[in-house]
């Protein structure tokens, strides 16, 4: 008699998943946007108590060099870059008073102090969790739940832990946000492209619509991953939203990156450049598409404007020359944009891409991305990569690389695609080939082309890829019943994310009618 199968051990899922279905569940009647400064917060507040911890043990054994060392000096703590938290923000002191109705106070007080003990977090901590509709029972929950994260760990390993889980975070809002979200988060997808064409290895990096920060996280994890040394890279960042400010604030604080110029101000960069005299080595950055209310009418004769006065209506030709004007000599960009910046002609668009293209000779590489990509637009998008080096010794100065991507990448969900692990590094080491002159690029019909600027002039200097890869061949091979079956799971899991969205609105508004 032959033996009944063993079930398989369910695959368990990843920590920083548990948590947020856990921590979405406790959420009740606070929507998603007020509900990530909640917990958001207290990740932060766990992480610089974590760090704080671990040293005050040190300090409080006084073995080695911290013999004779004062626990309770704030000056012991600065020297090892670490927040100083008074006794009554600490997060054991918080957590044993879980349970207790006001809670919220004491949260919120914790924040006020650790704000007055350092300078570099004033103004940037919430202080969010005494309002009325925050159920001090759910928040003791939440917190319970966020103290099992890294739990003991040495300051390293606490970071690297919850620093993922707040960047994963940050993207699960961003979704539960939808069109709002997006203006805080850049999808990590994009991000990961954008930083592994570009290579950030050394130098200045500067992002002048930075959102919470994720450009300037991936370029430390690129670093570290490449056996890199962090400290090589400095970062300089302008946000006009103060609450995405201070996201981005705690955001680099928990990855330990020095973010005192990462600064806010109301007015944003075209009027209030925070940043005057950077000449940075790269740009990265994801400004809002199609912006018409960027007071270009007060700007009309910026010395930004090298290659043309961009349009009142349009801020998109005005982000190019505003990221130009901050690179070094040597400095390259990569930008995120809309696609009809690729084509525009209104307004003077047109005469300002043609400058660049064939006066200044500083556009390097233009990817066509797939649709569904972002959050709170469905307008489609392109990245422009920019190179001022590109006359002085670039194998390729003559030309200009296409790669067209709308093929690649997959659905998360019925609404957002993102694209892989392997699309992004196919990306980027085609662009890493073609710009290093390795013999082994070479052209692939429907994906990438590297195209003269000649011919570029004759197409009247239109960029999008779709006019220069051509369509691709047809694969002889093709396997019907293979791409049937694949388009049909897609559809079924459309379907299933339709009808899960479907259920969730009818149960709330059961819950209404109650």
């Amino acid at each position: 008699m032959a033996r009944p199968k063993a079930d398989k051990p369910a695959q368990e899922e990843p920590l920083e998943k548990q948590l947020w279905k856990s921590a979405d569940k406790l959420r009740k009647n606070i929507d998603a946007a007020e509900y990530k400064h909640v917990v958001l917060g207290l990740i932060f507040l766990k992480y610089i108590s974590d760090a704080f911890e671990e040293l005050h043990s040190r300090l409080e054994a006084g073995v080695g060099v911290y013999a004779g060392a004062d626990p309770e000096d704030k000056d012991e703590y600065s020297a090892e870059n670490v927040f100083f938290v008074p006794a009554e923000a600490r997060w054991s002191f918080l957590l044993s008073q879980a349970t207790q109705p006001t809670i919220g106070s004491l949260i919120d007080a914790a924040m006020d102090a650790i704000e007055r003990e350092n300078a570099l977090l004033k103004g940037v901590l919430p202080k969010v969790f005494s309002r009325q509709n925050l159920d001090p029972l759910s928040l003791g929950g939440l917190m319970k739940l966020i103290g099992n994260i890294a739990l003991g760990d040495a300051k390293a390993r606490s970071a690297d832990v919850l620093g993922h889980v707040f960047e994963y975070f940050l993207g699960e809002f961003a979704l539960a946000e939808g069109k709002q979200g997006g203006q805080f988060y850049t999808p990590r997808s994009i991000v990961e492209l954008l930083v592994a064409m570009l290579e950030p290895y050394k130098g200045r990096v500067f992002d002048p619509c930075c959102g919470s920060g994720g450009m300037f996280v991936q370029s430390e994890k690129f670093v570290a991953s490449h056996q890199g040394q962090v400290k090589d890279i400095s970062i300089y960042g302008q946000e006009s939203n103060q609450t995405t400010w201070r996201l981005a604030r705690m955001n680099l604080a928990i990855r330990g990156i020095e973010s005192s110029q990462v600064k806010w101000n109301t007015e944003g960069s075209f009027l209030n450049d925070a940043h005057k005299d950077l000449k940075a080595d790269f740009v990265i950055a994801n400004p809002p598409f199609n912006v018409s209310d960027w007071s270009g009418e007060l700007l009309r004769k910026d010395g930004r404007w090298k290659y043309g006065v961009p349009p009142v209506g349009n801020a998109n030709f005005a982000w190019l020359q505003h990221f130009l004007h901050h690179l070094a000599p040597n400095g390259r960009a990569g930008v995120v944009l809309a696609k009809g910046s690729l084509t525009s002609k209104s307004g003077g668009e047109g005469e300002i891409r043609r400058a660049l293209v064939a006066e200044a000779n500083l556009i390097d590489c233009i990817v066509n991305l797939p649709a569904k990509l972002f959050l709170n637009t469905q307008i489609p998008a392109c990245l422009w990569f920019m190179n001022r080096a590109r006359e002085n010794g670039h194998p390729r100065k003559g030309e200009i690389l296409f790669i067209d991507a709308r093929n690649l990448g997959h659905l998360i969900n019925r609404r957002t695609r993102e694209l892989s692990g392997d699309d992004v590094e196919h990306i980027a080491a085609t662009y890493h080939a073609w710009r290093t002159g390795e013999p082994g690029y070479a052209d692939v019909k429907g994906f990438c082309a590297s195209v003269s600027l000649t011919r570029v002039a004759e197409l009247d200097h239109v960029l999008t890829p779709g006019r220069y890869v051509g369509l691709p061949d047809e694969e002889e091979d093709f396997d019907f019943a293979a791409r049937f079956a694949a388009l049909k799971a897609e559809f079924e899991a459309q379907l299933l994310e339709e009808a899960r969205l479907n259920a969730a609105i009818a149960e709330n508004l059961a819950k209404v009618k109650l």
